[in-house]
């Protein structure tokens, strides 16, 4: 059923069945949010395949659970790393491609090239031969393919050395030029190719990366992309805020079934439900969360209560309960008015249910674009402050 359909359907039940429409809602949103996204690694022995999944999951190489790394090789199985906070996100390290286990013509049919949405081939040279043939193979798939130039900061290092006008800008493009023009060759109209260095995570072409991600996949692939990408630049915090944004019609709509059920008390509770769950989202998504802000505190060397400092939202670094959002929606001008009138609305009779509708969706709609707003400026500041960039306090 497509998303026209199941919006009609939640309006229709919405008048007969309130209860099972914010049901439906709350289904359509958890739907939406735990589209499987399965990402294939590939690269050879020692490129940095598994510090690139790593730092997707928002790990370090020394974790419990993250992917093992080292100059041998390490991957001669395929195996899968889930992200830890968003499971239906799967990273797939490939072992390399050419060997006697994996030969290069029967690569794809081995790994289970179906199941993936898109590979990554990173290398810490150039692309070699058998990578091209894979290249070629995956684009007759008619799948997305990525190029990674890994570990590019040994390359400015060593051109930099003995250089006294070395220009690190024009070294990059110099090296991007070579890879693309290399790759044209080989027959790529438009080669991608992105310089990395996972250890410096705000530099070079993460951000480009995440873009690219954001505007090239389906809409609910690019959502489950959205949700892992770290919050290192504006422009991710802008797509995270825009997404999360368009999702608060849903939480409202589930408001307003919420209050058309003719019982007192129910609308609050659903209310209250809705916005902890939803605020919970924000504050893991934008990294705002205890265990993200003390990881970044640890990976950047800015101490934690730093982070904290500089935090507009007093959701951030708590558990978020019901009682805590209603302490911060009593201190919002504008939307304890329309909540208490909902409130008493649910006493008056059936009669004024239409009223109660609309006012529990606006007091939800606007709550959670409040609260979402202030959240995406505390996560600006945090990664400002975290990588020594100027930001006011």
């Amino acid at each position: 059923m497509d998303d026209k359909l199941k919006i009609e359907m939640i309006k229709s039940l919405m008048q007969t069945d309130p209860a099972a429409a914010v049901a439906k809602i709350k289904e359509y949103i958890e739907q939406k949010n735990n589209t499987p996204l399965n990402i294939a690694i590939t690269g050879e022995t020692g490129s940095g395949k598994s510090t690139f999944i790593n730092y997707f999951r928002g790990m370090t190489n020394d974790d419990e659970e993250a992917a093992p790394t080292g100059v041998e090789e390490t991957t001669s199985d395929i195996s899968s790393y889930p992200h830890p906070e968003y499971p239906n996100v799967i990273f797939w390290d490939l072992p390399g491609v050419g060997t006697t286990r994996f030969p290069a013509d029967k690569y794809l049919e081995l790994v289970g090239s179906e199941k993936f949405d898109f590979f990554v081939i990173i290398s810490d040279t150039r692309f070699r031969k058998n990578y091209v043939k894979l290249a070629k193979a995956i684009q007759k798939m008619e799948k997305k393919f990525y190029f990674v130039r890994s570990k590019i900061d040994n390359d400015l290092q060593a051109e930099a050395r003995g250089k006294r006008n070395f220009n690190e800008q024009e070294t990059l493009e110099q090296i991007r030029k070579d890879c693309i023009q290399g790759l044209q060759k080989e027959g790529f109209k438009s080669p991608q190719v992105f310089l990395l260095c996972s250890f410096d995570r705000h530099l070079y072409d993460f951000p480009r990366l995440h873009q690219t991600f954001n505007r090239e996949l389906p809409e609910l692939k690019r959502r489950a992309s959205l949700t892992i990408m770290s919050d290192f630049h504006q422009e991710v915090i802008n797509k995270k805020k825009e997404d999360l944004q368009s999702q608060i019609k849903y939480h409202a709509a589930a408001s307003a079934a919420g209050a058309a059920a003719p019982v007192p008390g129910v609308s609050i509770a659903v209310d209250l439900g809705l916005i902890v769950t939803a605020v919970k989202q924000y504050v893991v998504s934008f990294r705002l969360d205890i265990p993200s802000l003390k990881k970044l505190a640890d990976t950047t060397g800015v101490p934690y209560d730093d982070l904290i400092q500089v935090i507009l939202s007093p959701l951030a670094a708590v558990e978020i309960t019901p009682a805590v959002i209603m302490k911060v929606l009593g201190q919002m001008a504008g939307v304890g008015v329309l909540i208490a009138g909902e409130k008493a609305d649910r006493f008056i009779s059936v009669i004024v249910i239409p009223a109660a509708m609309a006012l529990s969706s606006a007091g939800t709609y606007k709550a959670l674009s409040h609260i979402l707003n202030v959240l995406a400026d505390s996560a600006d500041r945090v990664f400002k402050r975290a990588l020594g960039l100027n930001s006011s306090v």
